[in-house]
């Protein structure tokens, strides 16, 4: 392995045992990271991972309780970056949605990432080099679902959090976050997704590793990059 920026660098990949999560462990880890994957109920799959990433150390916490998160944070230690992946997706016709509904997704989509970051914050704040933040949101954070409302409200607020967390928390800390579209795993081949397909100008689906490239840039990238937004979905937010 050649030099990196990021060799022996302590980062935290939250919702890291699966899908985007697991594929950005997979990345830091090749790039010479000292990668820590938290996971909720996914250990099997975490463990797995782990091994895959040379005994990569795992913690499981529910992201949706803040004595959780401060638990997790307590275990996990110094840290040079925060990835900020875990994340809930539902379907519901606005004029249903309930109050349990929208706490569900906003708990873990939007609290817990402003309370995993405050924890992660608090520490790089007193470290020599600062750290740096990575929120993952999605494109329907910029895009309007009628039938996501509530997700769509939970990922906007991804994108605003993170700007104004770069003001907050400058010159120490950056923070960005990653928009992805369509990356599609085992559900691939449902219509909906294939019409998704159909439209996006790249010609295919996004994939973990897409994400893992955007992620790997604003972790290695100059620190004066902040309060930015990427958006990984093949153009089809120009559509």
């Amino acid at each position: 392995m050649g030099f990196s920026r990021l060799q022996g660098k302590r980062v935290l990949v939250t919702g890291g045992a699966k899908r985007i999560g697991r594929a950005i462990v997979e990345r830091l880890h090749e790039e010479g990271a000292s990668v820590l994957i938290h996971f909720g109920g996914s250990r099997a799959e975490a463990q797995a991972l782990s091994e895959e990433c040379g005994g990569a150390p795992i913690f499981q916490a529910d992201l949706s309780k803040v004595c959780e998160i401060e638990r997790l944070f307590a275990e996990v230690g110094p840290l040079d970056a925060l990835v900020n992946n875990a994340a809930r997706f539902t379907k519901i016709d606005p004029l249903l949605v309930t109050e349990a509904d929208w706490d569900f997704i906003h708990s873990t989509n939007l609290k817990a990432y402003f309370f995993c970051a405050q924890q992660a914050a608090r520490r790089m704040m007193q470290q020599e080099g600062g750290g740096r933040i990575v929120n993952i949101s999605s494109i329907g954070g910029v895009q309007a679902w009628p039938m996501y409302v509530h997700y769509c409200a939970s990922k906007a607020g991804v994108i605003h959090m993170s700007r104004a967390m770069a003001r907050a928390w400058a010159p120490k800390i950056s923070v960005n976050s990653v928009a992805p579209g369509a990356i599609p795993f085992e559900e691939a081949e449902t219509d909906p997704l294939q019409e998704l397909k159909a439209k996006t100008p790249a010609g295919r689906f996004g994939t973990g590793e897409d994400i893992a490239d955007a992620v790997l840039f604003y972790l290695s990238a100059t620190s004066f990059i902040t309060g930015q937004l990427t958006i990984v979905d093949g153009g089809l937010t120009l559509v």
